[in-house]
């Protein structure tokens, strides 16, 4: 085998070895096939990048089709937003199709399968089919109605098509076997009786084809080569395959193409609900503020918060096509759209929860414009002028009156340098009555040139314009919400998925468009929301700097001797635990290299420079300690380490490398 192919997935393996065995180039189509019942989530992705991605492998047509087979749930609005999702992503369909341009061509084929005894009308109630249909240990019974003749089913057939009949009084049965094995294929439904206008069909109809009966006779009238569908309809393929068989029969010379039916595992994330119907609940009960609310999975939530159409691709490239169920960590997500905006996001400074600076040796009616860089990883992006004074605001919490020695930032007698600006001192503090300290006072000395180990960020009082801040949680506290069968998934809400915050920001933002994308420098990725207006400001939170969840995560119960950690490295101390993670680090699978990323992330907030700047040293071949080193250096640096020679030298020699792990996470500090 080729190393080509061995790189196909196992879906490119079947049509590579459908190509070898005669099906000609030209003849492959493929279909993304939505029911327009709720707007699509992240889950859907994975089904819309395995077609498409088909379609520019192969520069085959993928149709962008409708199953709307059910009027009372699906709408218009689904429609549009499914076709904007679609399009947003960078995919394009070669035909916009709907199951319901085929209602007439159905019926014809029913009508023609009643007349070959192939199908019946039923006039059960539907609590009697459901006890005649057995169990899956227990074979069903036949209907007294399955033995009809093909001329009463007809007449029958033909009035529930005119209306004649109310709503639960006959239905239309693929007459198979009521003993088989799989109850799918114990006479199934093929038509009911439904009088509710269609979304695109008004009121022509009054009774609707079943989803497997439609679906897979679509497919062969567009003549899709690969009709790919997730796991839970692979028990529906034998009856898939027994429709498509029969109508074959019937339009072979027209249609000669009998569709393939594979599946494939669907995308299970975890802290996330992918049930289009749980999702509907959250809007309907006020939870959240609609299918877009940032929150929510779906792709217009993932948009209005600011994720980017690359970063979704590059997750579900990260994620592959598989054949067995997974539940894929939440984290992966957060790290693509990181990695996306690290490249493309301006560099800003804001404040969120203020305190006030107070420079005593600066002149009050002094102002500076001083020039910062935009994005220090985008040669393009440039610079822009940030406004001082005397009068400036830092976050409350990187100013403390005492501090140990791994506090880098402000502290009463220590000096920090302000991002872009001068470094100051801070001398004194003002209190009120409570205790909390409301004004810092510091002194500010033009020599920048000196090394101090913090560097914060900050917004000048007098410039500084308001923007109401949302920042977003995880919706749900659970990592499954929905497993539990003793408890409903409303039970796991986060009641501080939405925090709103006052934040100050620098000028430059004053004239910002819904969509811009920053980052806010040490706080995280923020991006404008729809609801932002000149007069009123607003952005979200898209994603911090690091996962903040990688601490706070539970520990799994089930394996719990072998999930543990090993006696002896809990004792060690945290640079210890670094290099031992960085010795395997080159070896892991990539979802295990960003869990061990981020206990390095965390292990760095115990480890000082000086334990540090020994692995600069670390031989060549050893990239793993290297890109440990790395990980470990990122969050000190932003956690307020003065950059030194030794630093700069490291990090370059590490861009230089051949180790493409290695020159990453250098390009990224």
């Amino acid at each position: 085998m080729s190393e080509e192919k061995k790189a196909l997935n196992f879906i490119e393996h079947i049509i590579e070895e459908d190509l070898a065995n005669g099906l000609s180039k030209d003849k492959l189509r493929f279909r993304f096939p939505p029911e327009p019942n709720g707007y699509l989530h992240i889950g859907h992705t994975k089904a819309i990048g395995i077609s498409f991605g088909l379609g520019e492998t192969y520069n085959a047509p993928v149709n962008l089709r409708f199953d709307d087979t059910n009027p009372a749930k699906e709408e218009q609005e689904y429609v549009d937003a499914i076709k904007k999702d679609i399009a947003w992503l960078g995919y394009q369909w070669a035909n916009e199709l709907y199951s319901s341009d085929y209602f007439q061509k159905l019926y014809d084929w029913a009508v023609q399968m009643i007349k070959d005894g192939k199908a019946y009308v039923d006039s059960q109630t539907s609590e009697e089919i459901a006890q005649q249909k057995g169990t899956p240990t227990q074979v069903g019974t036949n209907s007294p109605y399955r033995s009809r003749s093909v001329e009463e089913n007809l007449d029958l057939f033909k009035r529930m098509k005119a209306g004649e009949f109310p709503a639960g009084t006959h239905i239309l049965r693929a007459k198979i076997d009521m003993e088989s094995p799989n109850m799918l294929m114990r006479d199934p439904m093929m038509y009911r009786i439904m009088h509710t206008e269609h979304h695109r069909t008004g009121n022509d109809w009054c009774i609707y084809p079943m989803y497997d009966w439609t679906h897979g006779e679509s497919d062969y009238i567009e003549q899709v080569s690969h009709s790919l569908c997730s796991l839970e309809f692979k028990p529906h393929r034998e009856l898939y395959n027994w429709f498509r068989d029969h109508i074959y029969d019937y339009a072979k010379e027209a249609l000669p193409m009998p569709p393939k039916q594979r599946e494939f595992a669907r995308l299970n994330l975890s802290y996330t609900i992918m049930s289009k119907r749980k999702l509907l609940r959250l809007v309907e009960e006020g939870i959240v503020s609609g299918w877009d609310d940032p929150r929510m999975p779906t792709i217009s939530g993932l948009r209005r918060r600011g994720y980017t159409p690359s970063s979704i691709r590059k997750f579900i490239d990260k994620v592959g096509v598989a054949k067995r169920e997974n539940v894929i960590d939440v984290s992966l997500l957060e790290f693509c759209i990181r990695e996306d905006l690290n490249k493309s996001a301006n560099r800003v400074m804001a404040v969120l929860d203020p305190v006030k600076v107070v420079i005593t040796n600066y002149p009050e009616d002094k102002e500076e414009w001083l020039e910062a860089e935009n994005n220090q990883e985008d040669d393009s992006a440039g610079f822009r002028k940030v406004p001082f004074s005397r009068e400036i605001y830092i976050e409350k919490e990187d100013f403390k009156e005492e501090a140990g020695a791994k506090f880098f930032r402000l502290q009463l007698g220590g000096e920090v340098r302000l991002k872009n600006a001068y470094i100051i001192k801070a001398n004194s503090v003002v209190k009120d009555d409570n205790g909390e300290i409301t004004e810092i006072h510091c002194t500010y000395d033009e020599d920048t040139s000196k090394k101090v180990k913090g560097t914060l960020h900050w917004v000048s009082i007098k410039h500084a314009i308001t923007a109401e801040i949302r920042e977003y949680d995880r919706l749900f506290m659970h990592e499954s919400p929905d497993s539990d069968k003793d408890k409903d998934f409303m039970e796991y809400v986060n009641p501080k998925s939405l925090t709103l915050k006052t934040g100050y920001l620098e000028p430059s933002l004053a004239d910002v468009k819904v969509g811009e994308q920053f980052q806010f420098q040490r706080l995280g990725y923020f991006n404008v929301d729809d609801d932002s207006t000149a007069e009123k400001l607003v952005f979200n939170k898209t994603v911090g700097l690091r996962d903040s969840w990688a601490k706070q995560k539970p520990k799994p119960q089930a394996n719990e001797n072998q999930n543990k950690p090993k006696p002896n490295l809990q004792k060690r101390s945290a640079i210890s635990v670094i290099q031992q993670l960085g010795k395997k680090y080159t070896n892991l699978a990539e979802e295990k290299q960003l869990k061990a990323k981020s206990e390095i992330e965390v292990l760095a907030k115990d480890v000082s420079y000086d334990e540090l700047e020994p692995l600069f040293g670390t031989a060549v071949k050893k990239a793993g300690t290297r890109i440990a080193t790395l990980i470990a250096l990122k969050v000190m640096l932003k956690n307020g380490l003065e950059r030194n020679e030794a630093i700069n030298e490291f990090i370059e020699k590490a861009k230089a490398d051949k180790n493409e792990v290695l020159v990453a996470e250098a390009s990224d500090i």
